[in-house]
């Protein structure tokens, strides 16, 4: 008896252990149910994130936009008014969370919406924007960029993500590989695509994202064997060879998810020998 008992105290005094000395990692891409195509609030995330060992948490909703945008995704996304309760929701979470909790939005970028970007921080609370580039702007229209597999309108594609990149208004660039859902050779044209993203995220000292959650995506069968759409091994080798930053997130969705797909982004990144920010603030100190 006295034994279980001692053998009992041995497995909780691990167990705390384990706990104790578990890795915390940040996450900076995360979704909530006011987006309306993920599910729990706020405080669910932070929950889940202060149970597995979480050392910063970013919130990142797709913006809002002004009425007058014409808006490719408006079901994806919160409305101007929705963003008050949100930020209310993610500052009662930072008034009482012992790790650093942050406010931001996921924007595609427009030039002709610039100034908006500067408003989402000063009057609609953003500690940060992320740069999630899915669409080329065509004239009134927006191009989703998995679908596009037209050689002239992907490097339309690159050259508006490398301008909003260059805005200075975004912290990091999300899923930087997404557009190779769409073309998904590995050739001439995309070794040029991606070459000029990584030069542009070197010169411009700007972290590029291991997504985790395309890492939870169906991989398919290529001539260079089975690939995620993304994130691309290709794209990561050269990441590799260059001296560009890099952070590794969730993107999150769901609650359970927001830790576990970090380290499903970290576990990709460590193949190429990767060596990711914990924080996309302390760079820029």
């Amino acid at each position: 008896m006295a034994l279980g008992r001692n053998l009992g105290g041995f497995f909780i005094s691990l167990h705390k252990c384990i706990i104790h000395s578990m890795r915390k990692i940040s996450n900076f891409h995360t979704h909530t149910m006011l987006c309306h195509h993920a599910k729990g609030t706020p405080r669910d995330y932070y929950i889940q994130a202060a149970r597995e060992g979480c050392l910063a948490l970013g919130f990142s909703d797709h913006c809002p936009f002004p009425a007058n945008f014409p808006d490719i995704w408006p079901h994806i996304r919160m409305s101007v008014e929705d963003s008050r309760l949100y930020i209310e929701e993610i500052q009662q979470i930072k008034d009482e969370s012992p790790f650093p909790i942050y406010a931001g939005y996921e924007c595609e970028y427009d030039p002709a919406f610039d100034s908006w970007y500067d408003e989402l921080k000063s009057a609609y609370g953003a500690d940060y924007l992320v740069l999630g580039s899915h669409w080329v702007t065509d004239g009134s229209m927006h191009l989703y960029a998995p679908e596009l597999d037209d050689l002239a309108a992907i490097g339309r594609y690159i050259d508006q993500t490398i301008d909003g990149m260059r805005s200075g208004h975004f912290s990091f660039l999300a899923h930087p590989d997404l557009f190779m859902m769409g073309y998904k050779r590995w050739d001439e044209n995309s070794i040029a695509w991606c070459k000029a993203l990584v030069d542009a995220a070197v010169d411009l000292e700007l972290p590029l994202e291991v997504n985790g959650l395309g890492t939870m995506r169906e991989p398919y069968n290529t001539e260079r064997g089975m690939r995620y759409p993304y994130p691309v091994v290709e794209f990561w080798e050269m990441v590799a060879q260059s001296s560009a930053r890099v952070v590794c997130n969730s993107d999150a969705h769901r609650p359970e998810d927001v830790i576990m797909n970090a380290w499903r982004s970290r576990d990709f990144s460590s193949r190429f020998g990767l060596d990711p920010l914990d924080s996309i603030f302390a760079m820029k100190q």
